[in-house]
């Protein structure tokens, strides 16, 4: 039995690095059966649009499923309840690869779903090509950002940490891919270009931690919580009030099979 709807002036949308969509489709089985949501943006779904399991959404009542996948890398689809209005897709990594789609809300709020790529492992441009790439691909972004001209919600596996208290432990992640003064002045540039509200901050304020992500390598994820927060939920100013819960769904880094990621759920009251 799925989870009932919000009631209708409300919206909640969730966004979820599932990690390979083919892989896990149980789990987005269990987020819907376990959560009221509307519109579910999915980051590195890993496979080509053909190859989209598409039933899974459709059983639950999405009928209405963007895409743009890849084979075995990248890759981000908006499912919704609601109609959707597909609008262009931006290729900020300027490689083709898929990254980024965008979708109009029937009350004509804009919804993008972006995947910033990860970066490597080493934070420098000259010893590093993707690193550079994730720099370049958040410049690129931010221009966009700033010209926005409509209200829009932004989601997605954004792979950087702001805060201090965004990581597990501040002073031993300065130098780790995720966490280093560059990136998080290349994310605040970003944020500050459109004037975007970081809601997951919003209903969970610092210095309280709030992390998204979990390594495979942790032995025990929970004892451990050795957590960064990757995965975030922005709003335009003019439309930021009207978000009235913002939930990270920790327990789901616990189910079967997990993604390393687990679900932020924003609910609106549009």
């Amino acid at each position: 039995m799925h989870a009932m709807r919000a009631p209708d002036s409300h919206l909640t949308i969730a966004s979820w690095n599932i990690n390979s969509i083919r892989a896990r489709p149980h789990l987005v089985a269990e987020l819907l059966a376990a959560r009221a949501v509307d519109i579910l943006c999915l980051q590195e779904t890993k496979c080509a649009n053909g190859a989209f399991p598409r039933a899974v959404l459709e059983a639950a009542g999405f009928g209405h499923i963007l895409l743009n996948g890849q084979p075995m890398h990248h890759g981000v689809a908006i499912a919704s309840r609601l109609p959707l209005a597909a609008e262009p897709v931006m290729d900020w990594q300027a490689n083709g690869e898929a990254r980024h789609l965008a979708a109009r809300l029937p009350n004509g709020v804009l919804l993008h779903n972006v995947y910033v790529p990860a970066g490597g492992d080493i934070p420098d441009r000259a010893a590093n090509p993707k690193f550079g790439q994730k720099l370049d691909f958040l410049a690129r972004m931010t221009e966009w950002s700033a010209a926005l001209a409509e209200p829009a919600i932004l989601v997605g596996d954004l792979n950087i940490a702001p805060l201090p208290e965004d990581v597990w432990n501040h002073k031993a992640l300065l130098d780790v891919v995720s966490h280093t003064p560059v990136e998080v002045e290349t994310l605040g540039a970003l944020q500050a270009s459109h004037g975007w509200v970081d809601l997951g901050r919003r209903f969970v304020p610092a210095p309280e931690p709030l992390y998204t992500w979990w390594s495979y390598r942790a032995l025990d994820w929970a004892a451990s919580d050795r957590g960064r927060r990757l995965d975030h939920v922005w709003a335009s100013p003019a439309i930021a009030a009207q978000a009235c819960a913002v939930e990270t769904l920790r327990a789901a880094r616990g189910w079967q099979r997990p993604s390393d990621h687990v679900p932020i759920l924003a609910t609106f009251r549009f």
